[in-house]
């Protein structure tokens, strides 16, 4: 019985969320114990999915909760102003709360409201009026005891809320001089601290107090309708109102846009009424537009999250593609010289191969996992050496102009990934200028005291180098500048940008530490706003101290093992490694590989494998290969970045990772460095 009684009190999206957690919780066990990577990779995937999903109701509820609190709290507030007694009670008649006249009448909370002098059976007669306030929104009752004439009102405030108000007096009414506005609109109505208004059966504005006038921008008087002022509902606004108004709809809280202020939201909750037997329907406004930006943000992150999951599984067998594509062009291109007639064919085969592996790099720089080779750099020197390049991009119609700061100091990030940013800021600003014009590259040093706030993110305190890249062309629109980050987003010409441009620099930016901001003025221009916070200069690992060099090997002498589950895949390195010499094993999977090396005699000096296959991963073959041949080298190869198994590798001190695609001079160059 008691399990029963708190399943029926507790929220459903706590429930929600519970079971799904639960889901997650009981997902999370196989992918714990699996061996396989790809499996386990799938058991996260599906884990993260439950458990987003619990968030999700989490958030919903949180806003649910947030929102009924304000309104209860707009409630007693109201009620406390005024002088009449007022009180809420649940569906069950007992008081939640009342205002000072209720406590001083003696009405108690979780009891049930007695009204002195009133009513034989209290009891009785509040059961009663709350079944018709349930059935009709709302009701009324006279009551005349000696000279005094009271009358109590009962309405349905929703979310169980029931609100009850006795006037022990007629109250002088104030008409407004409107033929429309007859209606009883008493003298407290204007200064109420809550956006009210009234509406006909038909949708036409009766009136509205100051609030709600001001947060609808609405004039005293005007003639309007509840479908001039709101949108978003996904019905007919006059329809949704007329049903309440003949009773067949209890509405509840709908977030809404206001029309004339597009960015401001208010949940509208609409209840029948009776002024003077007329049947009028009462509007209450609470303002929503902190809820929509968040709900917008929560919904922006999880589309953002999946297009950046389905970036980074496209990228990897697109680069397997590539790789046999542009891996057995090479092999052509060996037995063809320059006279050769199809030889410039193989070169078109082999330029558009590289185009695509350039998409799929932008690709993984959205999603935030393409491989970083991080080094110290400075702006200056950068941004010099690439200013020969950048003049030839912008053609001759357009000049650049650099304009270098002083006391930059030095950023951590990835130099080929740096110059992408600024060319690809560099072509959007010279097709921002169709005719003529000049762009500058402004750098220069920020120091910031405190957290710096813009477009949502948080800048924190600390030194900072600055890059400004700034046009003077036809500028951005600005229903445009919350979606120019988005992949896809394009405002060229179809066959004219692929909308991976900025979503390329803004991933990159992210992933290097770094933040990016743009102003934007149609008809006047646009700058992009780069902070890179500056860091420490420190040597390059790679310059520190030269590692012991083995004895260089020529090829032709050594034995590898390649194990790769695509086939043109293996068919191309196993070819292209034997042209250079090489005694190459071939092996489709894991299971396979370790097969072969069950023969102690067969001498292997380097594994070539690819990290994500069916069944056993390559971490996992190359771990149990190397307790019986521990001095072999190994190439992981992969279409992931590196970082998907950066922690993984590090248990291989003698392994290096060749990322996909690959031709054939970096195959055999990354095995040739295995020998030395």
């Amino acid at each position: 019985m008691k399990k029963t009684h708190f399943l029926s009190h507790a929220n459903p999206l706590l429930l929600w969320a519970a079971l799904l957690l639960g889901a997650g919780l009981l997902a999370l066990g196989p992918t714990w114990f699996t061996r396989s990577q790809a499996m386990a990779d799938a058991g996260l995937a599906v884990v993260a999915t439950f458990w987003t999903l619990a968030l999700g109701a989490v958030v919903v509820w949180t806003v649910q909760a947030v929102r009924d609190r304000m309104q209860c709290a707009v409630l007693k507030r109201l009620m406390e102003r005024d002088p009449d007694l007022c009180l809420a009670t649940d569906g069950r008649g007992r008081v939640r709360f009342g205002n000072a006249a209720a406590r001083a009448a003696g009405v108690v909370p979780g009891q049930t409201p007695r009204f002195p002098g009133l009513f034989a059976e209290p009891d009785f007669v509040a059961l009663r009026l709350l079944a018709r306030a349930r059935a009709d929104g709302s009701v009324t009752e006279d009551v005349t005891a000696g000279a005094v004439r009271s009358t109590l009102s009962v309405h349905d405030g929703g979310n169980g809320l029931f609100l009850w108000r006795l006037e022990r007096a007629e109250v002088q009414e104030i008409a407004l001089p409107e033929p429309e506005l007859v209606l009883p609109t008493r003298i407290r109505f204007e200064q109420v601290p809550i956006p009210l208004v009234i509406f006909s059966p038909e949708g036409k504005v009766l009136t509205a107090n100051a609030l709600a006038r001001e947060t609808l921008r609405l004039d005293l008087g005007e003639k309007i309708t509840i479908s001039d002022l709101f949108e978003g509902l996904g019905r007919s606004m006059t329809a949704w109102l007329q049903d309440v108004a003949v009773g067949r709809l209890v509405a509840p809280g709908e977030v809404l846009r206001v029309r004339r202020d597009q960015d401001a939201h208010v949940q509208l909750t609409l209840r029948r009424m009776q002024e003077r037997g007329r049947d009028v329907v009462l509007g209450v406004m609470i303002d929503a537009t902190a809820v929509r930006v968040l709900e917008a943000q929560f919904i922006q992150s999880q589309k953002m999250q999946a297009i950046g999951q389905l970036a980074g599984g496209v990228a990897h067998d697109f680069n397997n593609l590539l790789t046999a594509i542009s891996g057995h062009c090479d092999l052509l291109l060996l037995r063809h010289d320059h006279e050769d007639p199809e030889y410039a064919d193989l070169m078109q085969i082999h330029q558009n191969a590289n185009r695509a592996a350039s998409l799929v790099g932008q690709l993984l720089a959205f999603s935030r996992k393409q491989t970083q080779k991080l080094e110290t750099l400075e702006l200056e020197e950068v941004l010099s050496d690439l200013a020969h390049l950048l003049n030839r991009l912008v053609g001759e119609r357009v000049s650049l102009r650099l304009e270098l700061g002083t006391g930059l100091g030095h950023i951590r990030a990835d130099r080929r990934q740096l110059e992408q940013v600024i060319m690809n800021l560099v072509v959007n600003a010279r097709d921002a200028m169709p005719t003529r014009g000049t762009i500058r590259i402004v750098t220069e040093a920020l120091s910031l005291t405190e957290e710096l706030h813009r477009n949502r993110a948080v800048v924190p305190p600390g030194d900072y180098s600055v890059i400004r890249v700034i046009d003077h062309g036809t500028g951005i629109p600005a229903d445009h500048l919350g979606k120019i980050f988005e992949p896809f987003f394009t405002t060229k010409r179809p066959g004219e940008g692929t909308g991976l441009g900025l979503s390329t620099v803004y991933g990159i930016v992210k992933q290097t530490g770094g933040y990016i901001f743009v102003d934007s003025v149609p008809d006047e221009g646009s700058t992009f706003h780069l902070l890179f916070p500056v860091s420490i200069k420190e040597p390059d690992a790679a310059s520190v101290a030269p590692a012991p060099v083995r004895k260089s090997q020529e090829p032709g002498g050594g034995i590898v093992l390649l194990v790769e589950d695509e086939a043109p895949v293996r068919a191309f390195a196993s070819r292209a490694l034997r042209l250079r010499g090489y005694t190459v094993l071939e092996a489709g999977s894991a299971e396979e590989a370790l097969e072969l090396l069950e023969d102690p005699a067969l001498a292997v000096d380097v594994f070539v494998t690819d990290v994500v296959m069916p069944g056993m991963d390559g971490p996992t073959w190359v771990r149990e290969a190397l307790r019986q041949r521990p001095t072999a080298r190994v190439i992981f190869v992969s279409g992931y970045a590196q970082e998907a198994f950066a922690e993984e590798q590090l248990q291989f001190p003698n392994s290096v990772f060749l990322p996909k695609p690959f031709s054939l001079n970096d195959l055999t160059e990354t095995v040739q460095r295995a020998f030395s």
